[in-house]
């Protein structure tokens, strides 16, 4: 059964080569299998309130009811990707948290002082924000509107996990 509303459902990671990555969280880790977007469509791309439009792709996997998403960037399109690589380097990224009032907690985030780093929507229509908890939190927040499509997507995802038998550990989306 997926995470319930408001909790940590997600951990981020920004990596420089999504195979190595992989190879790493399937066969070290024991994560997966991931489904992969290469060069994944956002609509209503903003970056720290302008227009941005970073060349990424996305691969999810599960461990447990844990969602595990690696994002690699292609190009030098301003994004909170780059912004947090040039920082730090790959690795830790955000937490996800989904919620069915989701522009309440934008709102909410926005209120304690966080800042909207980038959001938009993806292709299932789900919308997301990452809000900018970096010097509290060590890393951002990513808030993800909940919705049928969205619950399906993560739902398929755990099932997924629950019944890998370790064959097949990459898969495109």
């Amino acid at each position: 059964m997926p995470q319930p509303d408001g909790a940590l459902m997600q951990i981020g990671y920004i990596v420089k080569d999504m195979d190595k990555a992989l190879e790493h969280w399937t066969q070290t880790v024991g994560a997966g299998p991931f489904f992969i977007a290469d060069q994944l469509v956002i609509e209503d791309r903003l970056y720290r309130g302008q227009p941005s439009n970073p060349n990424i792709s996305v691969a999810f996997g599960n461990s447990g009811t844990m969602c595990v998403e690696l994002i690699q960037q292609h190009d030098t399109a301003p994004s909170v990707y780059r912004e947090v690589m040039e920082q730090r380097g790959e690795g830790f990224h955000h937490w996800g948290i989904w919620y069915e009032n989701f522009d309440e907690e934008v709102a909410r985030y926005e209120k304690k002082g966080y800042a909207k780093a980038f959001s938009g929507r993806v292709p299932i229509g789900g919308r997301f924000a990452h809000m900018d908890t970096l010097q509290n939190l060590g890393g951002m927040v990513e808030l993800i509107e909940l919705n049928p499509k969205v619950r399906e997507l993560f739902s398929n995802l755990e099932t997924a996990a629950k019944d890998w038998d370790g064959t097949d550990p990459i898969r495109r989306m």
